[in-house]
């Protein structure tokens, strides 16, 4: 398996584990935590290898004892092993997909409507819904960094932080336009529309992290907090936006308790936005080496969400599909991101 190696990941885990007895290894609280976080990933890779491989190894003896001597019982006993085999070998490809050093970051999302008015702004609102729920469902914690209500229904924008193991690992996957079809309720008439939102999603920078930003490089604005955005903004306080010159790139915080916070959560979040476009450079680089076309550049249709006249939602970049509209828009979006997951599989 080209993707894994047990016994160096074995020796990184002693590694790991001889750093935690050292004297000193709480002075620095904020690498100590990231040293276990670390260890205990790749502790859990390991176990998932070594459970799956425990697992096929069974259900070889069960095969033999079946060759050797055909049972009923034992027949029904190896179909059981063979469905938990194949379920563990998923497990185990997702966790292993998901070991790039930036996966285990939490993750910011940032949604924005696109043209259409009123429809696309509850068009993302629904989509952050979503992603709320989907959040909920892994017991990942969602925290409001910017948020502005749409004029009369939904969202014009907004931008949240998904704190949890592996958080940018699995919602990565979501990144791109997302559109949907179906009977606007905004519509008099009830006609059908459709409408496109775009999410982009990018690793919360940590200071572990080096990118210099040069006081030079960057225009920071101070403003009151503004728009219809209720227990979303603390509407007391001064909202901050800064604009990093070199990129083009906007920041925006207006959630935090003070002008202070909202600047340090701003310059965060720009960060993470340049950690990002370090990533995407990266993977434009590996995918010219191995001679193939970055397939998920930012701005392209990922999904399509159909209420009318039939039902369906259907990831264009992996052909997965399903009927259940309304559980998708529930939160149930594990098998699409594991479908593009293991479609990145060489």
């Amino acid at each position: 398996m080209s993707l894994f190696d047990l016994a160096s990941k074995k020796e990184k885990i002693k590694e790991y584990d001889a750093l935690t007895l050292q004297p000193d290894f709480w002075t620095d609280q904020k690498k100590a935590q990231s040293t276990i976080r670390s260890r205990n990933s790749l502790k859990n890779i390991v176990d998932s290898y070594e459970e799956l491989d425990a697992s096929l190894t069974g259900l070889d003896e069960t095969a033999d004892a079946l060759k050797a001597e055909y049972d009923e019982e034992l027949m029904m006993m190896a179909e059981e092993e063979y469905n938990d085999s194949i379920k563990k070998m998923e497990s185990f490809e997702i966790q292993v997909l998901l070991s790039h050093e930036y996966d285990n970051n939490n993750a910011i999302l940032e949604l924005h409507p696109g043209a259409g008015g009123t429809e696309s702004h509850d068009w993302a609102s629904m989509l952050y819904r979503m992603y709320t729920r989907y959040a909920e469902k892994k017991g990942y914690k969602v925290t409001v960094l910017d948020y502005l209500a749409g004029d009369v229904a939904g969202i014009k924008s907004v931008t949240f932080l998904v704190e949890g193991d592996k958080a940018y690992g699995y919602l990565k996957s979501e990144k791109g336009v997302h559109r949907l079809v179906r009977i606007s309720p905004f519509d008099s008439g009830a006609r059908r529309h459709t409408s496109f939102a775009s999410l982009e999603v990018m690793p919360q920078f940590n200071d572990e992290i080096e990118i210099e930003i040069k006081p030079e490089d960057i225009e920071i604005e101070t403003k009151r907090a503004s728009g219809a955005g209720g227990q979303h903004i603390n509407k007391t306080d001064s909202a901050v936006r800064i604009v990093h010159k070199p990129t083009g790139i906007v920041s925006t915080c207006q959630n935090g308790r003070s002008q202070h916070e909202n600047r340090e959560e701003a310059m965060r979040v720009l960060k993470s936005r340049l950690y990002q476009l370090e990533i995407e450079e990266q993977e434009k680089k590996v995918a010219a080496i191995k001679g193939k076309q970055a397939a998920n550049e930012w701005g392209s249709q990922i999904r399509s969400y159909v209420m009318h006249p039939y039902s369906l939602v259907k990831d264009v970049r992996t052909g997965y599909e399903t009927s259940q509209v309304q559980a998708v828009l529930d939160g149930d979006l594990d098998e699409f991101i594991f479908a593009y997951l293991k479609s990145q599989i060489e």
